[in-house]
């Protein structure tokens, strides 16, 4: 996996000149690409571009950093912007992820526009109609995952399926729904044309089964509206997709190998993942929350870990305050840890920064790295889509559609007992299993980037945002809140084209 994928950052800025982060493009970068694409080896290159377009912060490394959008943790640093969110200063200027994803998802998505365009013009021999396939499914999954993350953050955006040029740099939003409707199409073309192997058996690239993981985190999404309320046809054609990839997967045996680099290859867990290889293509996991401590657990969040008999901390009688981490959930020592670094086996390292909520996250940390700090080689890749969240998926589609069923505690009971957590007991009602399945995705996913999502698609940010009151930060959430504003630079840049989303303008 870490060889086959990686292309290098000159290439990925020459070939498709997508490293400026606008929807405009440099005539330029057009001249460069056409004298490009004259063989199957540049789409090969191009293709790697693609892929590298998702190693920006916002999709990869950066993913803890999203947990500081939520009741989950604080980023010291306001890394993302995160703490403006936090207090309600969210504004078309805050800058930060508000613009990055904006400015980064229409940079990959650029990049696949460019390849398509010259893969359609190419007749070369060398390129068979299933390599033609196989290219576009590829990067129509990449593009369905860049759109992905512009219609759950900001809703309604300019939809661009073509190369633009001077005349055409100005574009408007369309309705949501149509990008919704775009993504799926895409998704659907990658299903039926991606390899039908796993992917831990691919050599880096989406698999069939990964598209069909996204598209069912799409339609989880999507499947609750605006308001909260499930649309079961929708998570039923989720379900469905989950039993798919379930079919084809296995949990790793050891909760932490699905984050280390060493055993990261061929880990039958990873559905999906952003690929780094040192030492000119890595990621700074170690530096930033080995040392920097740059993302940290709130209180809340680790009071949240049950103890090892399944029963809630501080009501369970193995509960020991004096040593809060012992009788706990295995996962817990496998996300957090408290003042430094521990491996065991004098695998230690003291952070440079401080804690400022006593927390640190350990979850993507490689022992093999320490001591972190500038220099380190990180190459830990970006866990993007895994079986844990399938399994999650299914059970909270299936228990909104028919209720806890026993396929529902069979896969919830799986899932805990990669750790030794026991199973849920019999006798749950709906509402019961929903909040327990809830409470799962919320250890299990922890620092993934997926609980902004899960706040944004449940609708209960504004409930569980407002209460907290562990953080350095003060909290204040608004309904409006649930979309984005799009950048004042873009707004800008389009000369009235382009309409800010409502509510902030």
């Amino acid at each position: 996996m870490k060889t086959r994928i990686i292309t290098t950052v000159l290439f990925a800025c020459l070939s498709l000149g997508a490293c400026k982060k606008s929807l405009e493009l440099n005539p330029l970068d057009q001249i460069a690409a056409s004298n490009f694409y004259k063989s199957k080896q540049d789409f090969d290159r191009a293709l790697a571009a693609v892929y590298s377009s998702m190693q920006g912060e916002e999709f990869s490394y950066g993913m803890p950093f999203r947990d500081g959008f939520t009741d989950n943790g604080y980023n010291q640093f306001n890394s993302g912007s995160a703490n403006d969110f936090l207090q309600g200063n969210l504004n078309p200027t805050t800058g930060g992820y508000e613009t990055g994803i904006y400015n980064d998802s229409y940079s990959g998505i650029t990049r696949v526009n460019i390849l398509l365009k010259n893969l359609t013009a190419y007749t070369g021999s060398d390129i068979s109609d299933a390599d033609r396939k196989a290219y576009q499914a590829e990067v129509r999954f990449i593009r369905a995952y860049f759109y992905f993350q512009l219609y759950s953050i900001y809703g309604d955006v300019p939809l661009v399926l073509e190369p633009l040029d001077l005349s055409t740099q100005k574009q408007p939003k369309v309705p949501a729904a149509q990008i919704l409707t775009q993504i799926i199409a895409d998704l659907d073309f990658s299903i039926a044309n991606l390899n039908t192997n796993a992917y831990y058996a691919n050599g880096g690239h989406a698999a069939s089964s990964s598209a069909k993981a996204l598209k069912a985190r799409v339609l989880m999404f999507s499947g609750y509206g605006t308001t909260g309320t499930p649309d079961l046809t929708v998570l039923a054609q989720a379900r469905d997709l989950c039993l798919d990839v379930i079919k084809q997967y296995k949990l790793s045996t050891n909760f932490e190998d699905i984050f280390r680099d060493a055993t990261q290859k061929n880990n039958t867990e990873i559905i999906f993942s952003v690929n780094f290889l040192a030492p000119s293509n890595t990621a700074p996991w170690d530096m930033y929350y080995g040392d920097w401590v740059a993302s940290s657990p709130l209180k809340n969040f680790v009071n949240d870990f049950e103890c090892a008999d399944g029963l809630p901390y501080g009501t369970s009688p193995l509960t020991d305050t004096s040593n809060p981490f012992n009788n706990r959930d295995p996962r817990l020592k496998k996300t957090v840890f408290v003042d430094f670094v521990d491996f065991g086996n004098g695998k230690v390292h003291h952070p440079s920064n401080p804690r400022p909520t006593g927390y640190g996250v350990i979850k993507f940390l490689e022992p093999n790295n320490i001591p972190y700090g500038f220099s380190t080689l990180s190459q830990q890749d970006a866990v993007i889509l895994r079986l844990a969240e399938v399994l999650l998926m299914y059970a909270e589609a299936q228990n909104e559609i028919a209720g806890p069923d026993q396929s529902v505690y069979d896969a919830m009971r799986d899932l805990r007992a990669r750790v030794g957590m026991p199973a849920f007991p019999a006798g749950y009602n709906q509402a019961q299993m929903r909040q327990r399945i809830r409470h799962e995705r919320r250890i299990e996913l922890a620092f993934e980037g997926l609980r902004h999502y899960d706040l944004l698609r449940w609708h209960i940010a504004g409930d569980v945002l407002n209460k907290v009151t562990d953080s350095p930060v003060s909290y204040h959430f608004e309904d409006k809140f649930y979309k984005w504003p799009l950048p004042q630079t873009e707004i800008d840049k389009s000369g009235g084209v382009l309409v800010q989303n409502p509510n902030y303008k």
